[in-house]
């Protein structure tokens, strides 16, 4: 599979894989207007990328320093369909949600996410200055 970049927009994060480190990365802003419009080739790619996934690892890096409630739900999704794959198929997928440690937020809202999650590794990272 090839590498390929989405650059950021005013209202969409910047959107990346990586095919030689296998890392799926998602940084900026997120409040789309249409957020299925936004976000359907996303989770198209990732069905077929993550059926296509053998025994390597799958990292996703998400780096938001803010996102809407639509993004949010977008979110949990993404987090669903990973840790189902972690679960029910054997992957193995890694989310690390990166935060700047003056974003209480983006730190607290991690930190609900990974409440949520039983079989995804979902690991809290404080941004290195």
């Amino acid at each position: 599979m090839d590498s390929w970049k989405t650059e950021a927009t005013k209202y969409t994060p910047e959107i990346y894989f990586d095919a030689r480190t296998n890392i799926l990365g998602i940084k900026g802003e997120s409040y789309p207007e249409n957020i299925t419009e936004f976000s359907s080739p996303l989770f198209s790619w990732l069905e077929n990328h993550l059926e296509n996934l053998k025994e390597q690892t799958f990292t996703v890096n998400i780096e938001l320093v803010y996102f809407n409630s639509s993004s949010s739900k977008m979110l949990l999704d993404l987090f669903d369909l990973l840790e189902e794959e972690v679960h029910d198929n054997d992957k193995n997928i890694i989310v690390n949600w990166i935060y700047d440690e003056e974003n209480d937020a983006a730190q607290e809202y991690g930190e609900e996410f990974q409440e949520d999650l039983n079989y995804l590794p979902f690991n809290l990272v404080k941004k290195a200055e």
